[in-house]
């Protein structure tokens, strides 16, 4: 770590302030947004060579192989392809810091600086994405519907269009994608894995034919009733019914507590208990080996996530082996050198991206009051 002294003249300063500035550069060589995972939990990444509203394809589950009699040549078949429509944005952030502070610290406050920008960098990045994913309305990020948070009751339109709701949602049976009509195949947003047809799904009980979202049973996250087995089966079942597997189930921390309280809720543990990360299940205390992906545990099979940005007031049940949303990068993370004015040193840290919901099928959202 560079130690900025008392008393050394100002380029001596600027020096040591650029240094920093150019290893911290080296060292973003490496670093990868879609490393962070909460990207890489629930996220495919694409590239673009352009900005603004981006128009991706992806291929469908499409191909089936056959049966073949000795010497027979099978089918050529080709690659059935969704497209979808995002708004790709640059979002930055400035540093700067001043020549007394340099003077005056004992530690490299453009370091310091520097490493708090790139958490607040992956702060804003899993915020945006856990908000596109649930539907949650935020201006900042234009989530939701024109900002409102899409609820059980909105309409198939309402959803998918793209000047009102940019990040798509977990719904699709009409003729849009919102990408301004790339598609005309009426079931262009969900794919059909399995056995099932749209007109099945009705039979399920899992409301509007197309729609992946949810009433909770008891209309309320904040009471044990939220995460029912009933609420979680079904939208197992409605993922189920079209031949995906529901592998994973994301909470608010404000469900922690009740999950400690369900006798199919399992805890990863390590270590002895009388450490730090204490949690008790069943009057037994056990270390939480809470991983990076933020995983407590396990429910009804399902690995459960914790994440803050969630609300108290909705939860979501996933296949994340196939990927609901998309990342779409212009730009990583970069920082360059800004001159902010007479005794500040200072640089820019950016990055051009969009997000978007984009396997309706691969999710169920349950939300309550």
């Amino acid at each position: 770590m560079v130690t900025a002294q008392k008393g050394l003249a100002t380029s001596t300063l600027s020096s040591v302030a650029n240094r920093v500035l150019v290893d911290y550069k080296d060292a973003l060589q490496d670093y990868k947004v879609t490393s962070m995972p909460v990207l890489e939990m629930f996220a495919e990444r694409f590239t673009t060579e352009t900005g603004g509203d981006v128009d991706i394809s992806f291929s469908k589950p499409s191909m089936k192989l056959e049966a073949l009699e000795e010497g027979a040549t099978p089918a050529y078949q080709h690659t059935d392809l969704r497209n979808e429509r995002i708004s790709v944005k640059e979002w930055g952030i400035a540093v700067g810091v001043t020549r007394r502070m340099l003077e005056d610290s004992r530690f490299s406050e453009m370091e310091l600086a520097l490493n708090e920008a790139r958490r607040a960098v992956e702060r804003h990045v899993t915020e945006h994405a856990i908000k596109a994913l649930f539907g949650i309305g935020d201006a900042t990020y234009g989530t939701g519907i024109s900002d409102t948070s899409i609820s059980a009751t909105n309409t198939e339109a309402e959803v998918t269009t793209f000047a009102n709701n940019p990040h798509g949602g977990f719904f699709g049976e009409l003729d849009t994608n919102g990408s301004g009509g790339l598609d005309t195949d009426a079931d262009v947003r969900l794919s059909e894995y399995g056995i099932y047809t749209k007109d099945d799904l009705a039979n399920l009980g899992v409301g509007s034919t197309g729609s992946h979202y949810m009433v909770c049973t008891d209309g309320d996250t904040d009471a044990v009733g939220d995460l029912a087995l009933g609420d979680i089966t079904q939208a197992m079942e409605l993922i189920g019914a079209k031949g995906l597997n529901a592998d994973t189930i994301m909470i608010s921390p404000m469900h922690y507590k009740t999950l400690l309280n369900l006798a199919d809720f399992t805890v990863p543990f390590s270590g002895a208990a009388g450490t730090a990360g204490i949690v008790q299940k069943g009057g037994v205390d056990y270390v939480n080996d809470v991983s990076a992906s933020g995983v407590v545990g396990q429910l009804y099979g399902l690995n459960v996530v914790m994440n803050s940005y969630i609300p108290k007031n909705r939860f979501g049940v996933f296949d994340m082996s196939i990927k609901p949303m998309a990342y779409v990068e212009r730009r990583g993370l970069t920082v360059e050198e800004a001159n902010p004015g007479f005794g500040i040193t200072g640089s820019y840290m950016s990055m051009r991206y969009g997000l978007k919901v984009i396997r309706p099928e691969a999710g169920v959202i349950v939300i309550g009051d």
